[in-house]
């Protein structure tokens, strides 16, 4: 059985790294914080009598040997980087209930057929370097040496430096391709929503992923001085900028968009003064949404919005994408294996999709791949007051711990 107390103290435990004065915590990709808290996990899937390995990414993967090492892997995990100032239990909840299911199969010396691999995979958040999902995008195979080199953190160091601080090579980007057979892929997830809650139901079992495009657009005007320039001659970067912030919103704000959503995160205006009238802004966009062709459908005609805005301001504008991932349709077959399991264990849950983009929507290219969730309070994510019950935690871990047990026990079919 789930152990509530060891996983409450290994979530207390890795909360210290990376913690900030009001409660939250940082742990950027590839920064101190991420490897001190890297190390805490080696560390942990040891004691659960793990084989670590890292792959040439630095994705972290513990092996379990089963007693056919050939049979296709079992595999679980998620991701310990956070947001600025965000949470301790977004994606760690993935990684430690992950160990947790190991350490409840040694506790009870459950041998396997299958064997059963826990990954933690780097640069789940797009923070640093603005491209999210970088681990399991390498693990899959879908990340190229060339786009190392071109993203960029705050500190005008590139991803690829970053690698190389850390010991690793990113020219051998593409040996992190798992090329192993893996028999299923499960993660588990705080929901950052409040449908759960709201239904005080335990368990959340994902029927798809939404998935995000995300564009730099940068807005050229004429810097000028701000009390000398009538405003009938003005080529404002910032007001232009404006408009495309309130575009992104009411295109996804229309019913006939089904669900997809736009954000506007990030702004830069320059020269950053404030008797200069802006000449260049940049701004980093979020369009995401289940269904692809509804999301596709806000970008053309957010594109087309860019060149009325361009043309009526005369203004330049460009727009790059930065990442173009696709949704994904969990299959019915692991949809229904994880109902079976939640009702065995006698734990209520319901259907509902994923709106926010996970390392589970890149392993479902490759293998059967699974999601569950559990309520997080107020639905709050990316912010010091993300939290979730440590019942709800269990709940969830042992509902792991079952699906885990039932396909790495004996040789079979996919689920």
């Amino acid at each position: 059985m789930v152990c509530s107390k060891r996983l409450e103290e290994n979530f207390r435990k890795l909360a210290a790294i990376g913690a900030q004065a009001d409660g939250g915590i940082t742990r950027l990709a590839f920064s101190d914080t991420d490897w001190e808290a890297r190390e805490f996990i080696i560390e942990l899937m040891k004691q659960a009598g793990l084989v670590v390995r890292i792959d040439a990414f630095g994705n972290l993967i513990g092996r379990r040997e089963g007693t056919n090492n050939a049979a296709p892997v079992v595999m679980l995990g998620s991701h310990i980087d956070s947001v600025p100032n965000g949470g301790n239990f977004d994606g760690v909840l993935g990684v430690l209930a992950a160990i947790e299911v190991i350490q409840c199969l040694e506790a009870a010396g459950t041998q396997t057929y299958h064997p059963i691999e826990v990954v933690v995979f780097m640069a789940e958040e797009s923070s640093r370097f603005g491209m999210a999902t970088m681990g399991s995008k390498a693990f899959c195979g879908e990340l190229l040496p060339a786009q190392l080199e071109q993203l960029i953190d705050n500190q005008g160091m590139t991803l690829a430096e970053a690698m190389r601080q850390r010991g690793l090579d990113p020219e051998q980007v593409a040996a992190a391709r798992y090329t192993g057979a893996i028999k299923a892929f499960f993660e588990l997830h705080i929901e950052q929503g409040t449908v759960l809650e709201n239904a005080g139901e335990q368990i959340g079992i994902i029927t798809g992923i939404a998935a995000p495009t995300r564009f730099k657009v940068v807005i050229t005007g004429q810097a000028d001085h701000s009390g000398a320039t009538p405003m009938n001659m003005r080529q404002d970067a910032l007001t232009a900028a404006a408009e495309i912030v309130l575009l992104v919103e009411k295109l996804a704000g229309l019913e006939a968009h089904n669900g997809t959503v736009g954000t506007v995160g990030m702004i830069t205006a320059e020269p950053g003064v404030m008797n200069v009238i802006p000449g260049r802004v940049e701004l980093g966009i979020d369009i995401r949404g289940i269904i692809a062709t509804s999301k596709q459908q806000v970008i053309q005609e957010l594109t087309a919005g860019l060149g009325e805005i361009k043309k009526r301001r005369g203004v330049a504008i460009t727009s790059s994408i930065l990442t173009d991932e696709k949704p994904v349709e969990i299959s019915r077959e692991i949809v229904e294996f994880l109902q079976g399991i939640a009702k065995a264990g006698q734990y209520t849950s319901r259907l509902m999709p994923s709106s926010a983009g996970h390392d589970a929507m890149h392993l479902a290219g490759i293998a059967p791949a699974g999601m569950l969730f559990i309520p997080c309070k107020d639905g709050i994510s990316h912010n010091p007051a993300e939290w979730a019950n440590i019942r709800d935690i269990t709940a969830g871990t042992q509902v792991l711990f079952m699906a885990v047990s039932k396909l790495a026990a004996q040789e079979g079919p996919k689920p």
